[in-house]
């Protein structure tokens, strides 16, 4: 098993995370499967995962609450714990204290291991954590036992990234990279700047929400290496790098924690062979030729006020290049919240982790299916 050591900080980690945003669920209301959710995780971290990353609002705000009875029974011991301060609710200088006690009270400890500003974007570093002197709170609670590793997750342009990153001594960042996303928001050039500056990096987005596995176009397909699965190969191209401390994987099946582990436990840094290299070269190249939305699926824009099914119409329209007119049209009349609902109120924009102009899109979406 090939453990990775953190830069500039004296941890070791599993080379795979579990992200607690995507468990099962059940029932109408959509709440977490809590047996089948406890065994995986706790199953994951018997196999060796001594990392759990979740977020205050995740799974509708239940996860992190979950997580903290999940790690019960010694579990909580076993693993560095990771959360993050949502930064978008923050009025005051006070309410970044009150939203972590309310995290430590949810995950029934009393620390924090990796805590982390949430989703930074321009607005949200300008207008609230330099506005409300956030990295001072961060750091009067590291003074107070609450947090140990101070940290921040990342969606904008890699200027933003690097002025970041300069502008404070982080412990650890955590950014979106897949081999599609090389040269989106932070990619390789944010990658290797924030290692270079002596910080390990968390990567999340490694299948860019399930978008590298189901329905992956059949000529990006093509060029992908046959001897492993898409998942492996997705991975793979994650582990291959030094500056990754490790992936995060919001799996939702006992199989994907499986599979995941298996593929975790044969991983290392320098991995991949040049040809693996090369294929996943001709896949970024041949993924970014078609017109597509670069929507992940995490769900933020979500509920529409209006009733609108955000990433269904995405799928939805990205299906039109991939899957051929017909099927896109059968997955867009199955939507209960068609584009046509849209009114443009921009809530499901500011809230894009990748700078969607939603209301824009849901315009050519609707004349798309309208044709």
């Amino acid at each position: 098993m090939q453990m990775r050591k953190f830069k500039g900080i004296d941890v070791e980690v599993f080379p795979l995370g579990f992200g607690c945003m995507r468990f099962p669920t059940k029932g109408r209301n959509h709440k977490i499967d809590r047996e089948t959710s406890t065994e995986m995780i706790r199953h994951a971290i018997d196999e060796g995962v001594n990392y759990i990353d979740t977020a205050y609002y995740y799974h509708d705000g239940e996860s992190e609450e979950f997580v903290g009875e999940a790690l019960g029974d010694g579990y909580r011991e076993k693993v560095y714990l990771a959360t993050k301060c949502p930064v978008y609710d923050l009025t005051d200088e006070i309410t970044f204290e009150m939203r972590l006690d309310t995290q430590l009270e949810r995950l029934k400890t009393d620390h924090i291991d990796f805590y982390l500003l949430h989703t930074l974007n321009k607005d949200l570093w300008n207008n609230k954590v330099l506005k409300y002197n956030v990295l001072d709170s961060m750091v009067k609670a590291r003074e107070a036992g609450k947090i140990k590793y101070l940290g921040f997750s990342f969606h904008d342009d890699v200027e933003l990234f690097k002025e970041i990153v300069d502008s404070f001594d982080w412990d650890f960042c955590q950014i979106q990279y897949n081999y599609v996303d090389t040269k989106h928001q932070a990619g390789t050039e944010g990658l290797e700047y924030a290692y270079a500056k002596g910080m390990s990096v968390i990567i999340m987005e490694p299948l860019r929400g399930g978008r590298l596995v189901k329905g992956l176009p059949a000529r990006v397909k093509d060029v992908l290496p046959k001897s492993k699965s898409k998942v492996e190969t997705a991975l793979d191209f994650i582990w291959d790098r030094e500056e990754v401390a490790l992936l995060l994987s919001g799996m939702s099946t006992p199989k994907q924690v499986e599979d995941n582990l298996r593929y975790a436990k044969r991983s290392s840094v320098n991995m991949l062979t040049p040809y693996e290299r090369n294929c996943l070269k001709k896949a970024d190249e041949i993924y970014h030729s078609a017109p597509l939305v670069g929507c992940t699926g995490c769900g933020y824009c979500m509920p529409c006020p209006f009733g609108v099914d955000i990433p269904g119409g995405f799928s939805a329209y990205n299906a039109s290049v991939y899957k051929g007119k017909r099927t896109a049209k059968e997955m867009y009349e199955a939507l209960s919240g068609k584009a046509d609902l849209c009114r443009a109120c921009g809530k499901c924009k500011s809230a894009c982790p990748q700078s969607i102009d939603i209301p824009e899109e849901m315009n050519k979406i609707k004349a798309c299916f309208e044709e």
